[in-house]
């Protein structure tokens, strides 16, 4: 029988009655919390319909005992009846529970669901509105997709129409699917990201959705650069850099080979007309800390002194810091600082140049602190914790008294 339209199809109107769990099955623990989470809800809507002094409150809960009772065996027996008149007692209303009345199903869903049913039976437990829900849904689904890459595709197909909360628990459940990876469904998973024909938020999930990936072959990687920086690639080319930035990051790790994306980030961030996703281009390297070679250390250099965004020259200043030239770094910080008009700018090159040079930075921050008075007192206490003994950056960092003398790091990671 076909399991949407047989008696044990999930219907919007199933979500008014338990279930029983299938046996054999293992409940998983996010089910088994939802489900304590429910009870837990019902408990307190019982409290809360109670009122009054002691004595009312253990006749009532008597009453909602005996309700039922009864309603467990079927129906009302024959007595009830309460003072002289005979009238029979008024039932309590019973318990609402709302949206918490779908977790009883999801017992049953987890049990019976299958890559076919998913749509039908996920969406009255969806529409209930609750990310709990939600997040079992896509780790569910994920586990359905497994290493297929038929079932992924499947479910990529399914995305292209579905409404915002299915397309969110679609898209997590493919992003975290192992099948994901094979290289039909990532290449699939890039040409609907680029498809013109829709519009740009789902464009921007399904090009986050690639985010998971081990690393990205040279064509990948400069197709998503050159959507990335076109002109009107919006919300999506941010999501395409921000996957650039993140397969970087796990590519670096396992192997320390960063430079293609590297490359790919500074094209990105010298050349987009959208000044958020060049901020993001020049400043997700700072998570990867790779060693730049000397063509990068040139690009971040050509940034630091024409960027138009205060925040991009920042972030160039940062990874600059950690290039490996450190005396070159210094005499780029000193001329930079001397130019540059933003308050935040000079301060990160300022802290910057500690960071390329430790204590042989000194006469570089001193000159800069004369040349900006507001930095002087900064400066006399990095002389002091040097003095001290303190020579790594990140001790010496989390030494000062203020880390933030000019508010420039609100809002930034």
């Amino acid at each position: 029988m076909d399991p949407l339209t047989g008696p044990g199809a999930m219907t919007p109107e199933s979500l008014h009655r338990s279930a029983a769990p299938a046996p054999g099955r293992r409940v998983p623990k996010a089910l088994a919390w939802l489900a304590s989470a429910a009870l837990l809800v019902g408990g307190v809507a019982l409290l809360s319909s109670r009122g009054g002094d002691g004595a009312s409150s253990d006749a009532e809960a008597g009453g909602t005992a005996a309700a039922a009772r009864e309603a467990a065996s079927g129906g009302r027996g024959h007595g009830g009846r309460a003072g002289a008149g005979g009238t029979h007692d008024e039932e309590p209303p019973p318990p609402r529970f709302d949206e918490a009345v779908c977790w009883r199903e999801l017992e049953r869903f987890d049990a019976a669901v299958t890559l076919e049913n998913f749509r039908a039976w996920a969406a009255p437990l969806l529409a209930s509105g609750d990310s709990l829900v939600a997040d079992y849904l896509a780790g569910r689904l994920t586990e359905l997709i497994g290493q297929d890459p038929g079932r992924a595709s499947e479910v990529l197909s399914w995305a292209r129409t579905a409404g915002p909360d299915e397309f969110d628990v679609l898209l997590t459940a493919l992003r975290g699917s192992e099948a994901v990876h094979h290289a039909q469904v990532a290449t699939r998973l890039l040409a609907q990201g680029l498809d013109a024909t829709l519009d740009g938020g789902r464009r921007a999930g399904l090009l986050a959705a690639l985010d998971t990936q081990k690393r990205f072959e040279p064509a990948a990687l400069n197709t998503l650069t050159s959507f990335a920086k076109d002109p009107v690639s919006g919300e999506a080319g941010w999501a395409a850099t921000r996957t650039i930035a993140r397969v970087m990051k796990r590519d670096f790790e396992a192997k320390g080979n960063a430079a293609p994306y590297m490359d790919a980030l500074l094209t990105i961030g010298t050349e987009s007309p959208d000044e958020q996703i060049r901020y993001l281009a020049l400043s997700t390297p700072m998570h990867a800390t790779p060693v730049l070679d000397e063509r990068t250390r040139a690009q971040y250099a050509k940034v630091l002194t024409q960027e138009g965004s205060p925040d991009g020259r920042e972030a160039a200043a940062h990874n600059l810091s950690i290039s490996g030239d450190n005396q070159q770094v210094l005499e780029l910080f000193a001329q930079a600082f001397a130019r540059e008009q933003e308050t935040c700018v000079r301060w990160a090159l300022f802290r910057f140049a500690a960071r390329a040079s430790g204590r042989e930075a000194l006469p570089v921050m001193a000159n800069m602190a004369m040349t900006d008075p507001r930095f002087q007192p900064i400066y006399q206490i990095f002389e002091q914790l040097y003095a001290s003994g303190l020579h790594d950056f990140v001790r010496l960092w989390n030494s000062l008294p203020d880390q933030d003398p000019f508010g420039c790091l609100v809002g930034h990671d």
